[in-house]
């Protein structure tokens, strides 16, 4: 099942590529682009481009992945242990980042680390799979990167954004969120403030 995953055409170059967008997306929270390098996964692959080549990018050999259940169809797995070397855990509490969905935020039995006053950067860092991400949506983005206020869409995600709004009273403790849509990406860092007001819907991305 790994080899149905590819791996980037060159590992070097456009995963440094893919790091230096996702460092962009982070550092400007709520703006929304397409992913550039996005490697080819299986027709029956639960997840886009992005997602994938985000995976290939920020895992290793010292990474924890935790990969809720309705994800990890075509053998994702695998492929992630033989593309990155990084180890599959049992529990979202265990890992560095944990791919997930957002009805995986609405039930209240999966914990995730919120790193600890000392050591904030041993949080886990959420991987969001979603059904639409743009820019017009009825979530408020304010904070650090962010002139004035951006908006943000992402379809039935109330419980991934509250949950991250929830960040604030945390903070420096939280979750930081990387978002995936076909090959869409943004993020949404835990210094990110999140309101929710009345816009009129926009079209859903579409996976590619």
């Amino acid at each position: 099942m790994s080899m149905q995953w590819s791996a980037f055409d060159d590992p070097v170059h456009d995963s440094q590529r893919a790091y230096r967008q996702l460092l962009s997306t982070m550092a400007e929270p709520g703006t929304v682009e397409d992913m550039l390098e996005s490697p080819l996964r299986p027709e029956d692959a639960a997840i886009g481009a992005a997602c994938w080549a985000t995976l290939l990018t920020l895992c290793d050999l010292d990474t924890r992945v935790w990969l809720t259940p309705e994800l990890a169809a075509g053998g994702l797995g695998e492929g992630l242990r033989f593309h990155t070397g990084s180890r599959l855990v049992d529990t979202p509490a265990e890992a560095d980042f944990a791919l997930v969905t957002p009805a995986t935020l609405a039930d209240p039995t999966r914990v995730f680390n919120e790193g600890s006053d000392i050591y904030p950067d041993r949080s886990t860092t959420l991987l969001v799979v979603l059904e639409r991400l743009d820019t017009e949506g009825p979530w408020r983005l304010q904070g650090p990167g962010i002139p004035g206020f951006r908006r943000l869409g992402i379809g039935e995600g109330n419980a991934l954004m509250n949950r991250l709004a929830a960040n604030q009273s945390r903070f420096p403790r939280g979750l930081d969120a990387i978002l995936t849509c076909g090959a869409r990406l943004a993020a949404v860092p835990r210094s990110t403030r999140i309101t929710s007001s009345r816009v009129e819907e926009a079209d859903p991305c579409m996976s590619q």
